[in-house]
This record gives structure tokens, C-alpha cells and sequence, in this order.
């Protein structure tokens, strides 16, 4: 059977996509989540059950960490760091891709926090409904609504973004004739 570390380090990439996306694309302050989530995990080991979900296990640390962060950011003010407007990644391909992607990033970081880490649970990192309901500490049909509504948010603010740059687009195209 593998050691302990090696069966955390397989879950690293996961958990830094899933804090990065928490504190919106945030890359200094998500390390840090994932490094306390680590060291509590590892603190904590015994703790754990032998043939539990290792993975929910570390996933419902980091979001229970991200919690008492975010609790104590709003009784103590926030902090320069997490409150700087923090800059999206670029992607491959034309400008107009590039367009897409920053507004679905920026879609997505207006979610309420409660939709977003049901989307980021079950759609990029591929939880279980069931699984997403442990780590987030609520029922199943609580999971299932906050992924309908987020999705369908998603949909509406994309949709109205591009809808809207169309009616623009449009009205400037008809003052030129």
C-alpha cells in the first residue's frame, strides 16, 4: 500500500484547481489554502478512516478551511490580496477566443460562492452528487439545485454578454450606413 504522502500528492492538482477557483483565480492565496489543507490532512491522519474517500476527505478540509478564511476576512475587513483584482489567464487561439474565455471566467467568478463550488466539484473535478454533498456538508438535493442554478446562471450571464455586444455591434453597424 502506498505511503500517506504519495496518496495526497495524487490529489494536489485537484485541490489547487478547486482553492484557485474558490478565491478566483487568487494562484498565491489557493497555494496557501492547499498547503494548510496538506498540513491539517497530515496532522490529522489518524483521524481518518482507513478505507474512507481520501479524496472527499481532503476536498471537505480545503472547503472547511476556505470557509473559516472567508469568515474571518468578513469580521476582520479584507486583505489587499484577496480583495486585488487578479488577473486571468490567457489562452491559445484568436481573439475572439480569448474574449469568450475571459468572460466566462469572469461569468463564473460572479457565481454566489455556493454555486461555484458545486460546479467546480462535480464538473471539473468530477465528484459524485453524493460526494459534493459530504465535502460541502449538505443534503444531496441541496447539491443538485445550487449545480441547476449556477448552470443556469452561467448560461444567462453569457448569453446576456454576448447578446448585448451583438445589440452594440449591431447599433454601430447601422450608424456606418
Amino acid at each position: 500500500m502506498p505511503d500517506r504522502t504519495a496518496l495526497i500528492e495524487e490529489q494536489i492538482p485537484g485541490l489547487r484547481r478547486f482553492a484557485c477557483a474558490l478565491l478566483r483565480g487568487n494562484r498565491e492565496a489557493a497555494d496557501d489554502l492547499v498547503q494548510d489543507t496538506l498540513e491539517r490532512a497530515l496532522s490529522h491522519w489518524n483521524l481518518r478512516r482507513n478505507r474512507g474517500n481520501l479524496r472527499g476527505w481532503l476536498y471537505t478540509i480545503l472547503y472547511n478551511r476556505f470557509l473559516s478564511d472567508q469568515h474571518r476576512v468578513r469580521r476582520r475587513g479584507p486583505h489587499d490580496a484577496l480583495t486585488e483584482e487578479t488577473e486571468l489567464p490567457g489562452i491559445d487561439g484568436g481573439q475572439h477566443s480569448v474574449l469568450e474565455h475571459r468572460d466566462l471566467l469572469r461569468a463564473f467568478a460572479a457565481l454566489p460562492e455556493e454555486q461555484r463550488a458545486v460546479l467546480l466539484l462535480v464538473g471539473v473535478e468530477d465528484l459524485s452528487y453524493q460526494e459534493a454533498a459530504r465535502v460541502l456538508g449538505v443534503p444531496i438535493g441541496t447539491v443538485m439545485s445550487r449545480l441547476s442554478r449556477g448552470r443556469e446562471r452561467l448560461r444567462r450571464s453569457i448569453h446576456g454578454e454576448l447578446d448585448e455586444k451583438s445589440r452594440h455591434c449591431s447599433a454601430a453597424l447601422q450608424r456606418v450606413k
